[in-house]
């Protein structure tokens, strides 16, 4: 329900999208969208054309992904969130290359859920509950959150002692502010009436956290480097975990995985379990 979002997912422009709607439904002879003032919307005929189309390019997603499934694969397609490909991932992928020259990693990071179903990547990796519907979901990562800021923000503001101390600076909150959520919940804050600077992607949030620009909930997972640096510190002992906030691994439910995702899988495995224990100070 979007010409924009339509042409970053094919790497075209939204006037471009907009353009073959229209020699579409001139070939057509029928309207297939309602163009409002803020969005589009189906025509009756858009959602009986949607519906047929759709089941079709599906069959044409799964026919494509089982033939290659029955060849030596030797490239596995990840489908992964940029922050978690920047931050954790790509730091690791060296090793990889080094231990399976033969299998190659293609990443795709994109805060859009590819449809691993469909064909549209052999494995995600996704930041959420796991409670993902018609895929298969395997715990990777358990996250630990705690608040993190700059040192020069922190040496020119207040400081910060306890958790109510936080509402003195603006907060940095991505797209889906689950981390903030949980941490504030289990140490008793309210930050609704808190000053927000809202940002797309967790890459941006610490980018500003690193800039100075706020507060951001560190994910430990992704900034322990900035936080040995010294770039990024934790004013807070507060480390927190919660079912709501894991890595898990997503495969499709109808088709095997092929052996080369399968070691890639048992590989990102065998990276988690050598990272160290949260800290001492942490709660569940």
């Amino acid at each position: 329900m979007s010409f924009r979002r339509a042409g970053e997912e094919l790497l075209i422009t939204q006037s471009a999208v907009s353009h073959h709607i229209a020699v579409l439904e001139r070939a057509l002879g029928l309207r297939l969208f309602l163009r409002k003032s803020r969005g589009i919307a189906f025509t009756p005929e858009g959602v009986r054309y949607f519906s047929a189309i759709n089941e079709g390019f599906a069959t044409i997603a799964r026919g494509t992904a089982e033939l290659r499934g029955t060849a030596a694969q030797t490239r596995v397609r990840i489908s992964l969130l940029p922050s978690f490909a920047a931050n954790w991932l790509v730091p690791r992928l060296a090793l990889w290359r080094e231990m399976r020259p033969d299998i190659e990693i293609d990443l795709d990071p994109s805060l859009h859920a590819a449809d691993v179903e469909a064909g549209e990547a052999d494995l995600a990796i996704r930041y959420g509950n796991g409670a993902w519907a018609g895929v298969e979901s395997r715990l990777l990562l358990h996250e630990w959150v705690t608040p993190v800021a700059s040192p020069a923000l922190l040496a020119r503001c207040q400081d910060i002692n306890m958790p109510s101390d936080l509402l003195a600076y603006p907060l940095l909150l991505n797209a889906r502010p689950s981390d903030w959520e949980v941490w504030a919940r289990e140490a008793g804050l309210d930050f609704g009436g808190s000053r927000r600077i809202q940002l797309m992607d967790y890459n941006i949030v610490l980018q500003a956290a690193i800039g100075g620009q706020g507060v951001a909930m560190g994910r430990l997972s992704l900034v322990a480097d900035l936080l040995r640096a010294g770039t990024l510190v934790q004013p807070l002992p507060q480390t927190v975990s919660s079912p709501d906030i894991c890595y898990w691994l997503i495969t499709p439910r109808k088709r095997p995985s092929s052996p080369a995702t399968r070691a890639v899988i048992e590989w990102l495995t065998s990276e988690v379990a050598a990272m160290s224990a949260p800290a001492p100070n942490s709660r569940v």
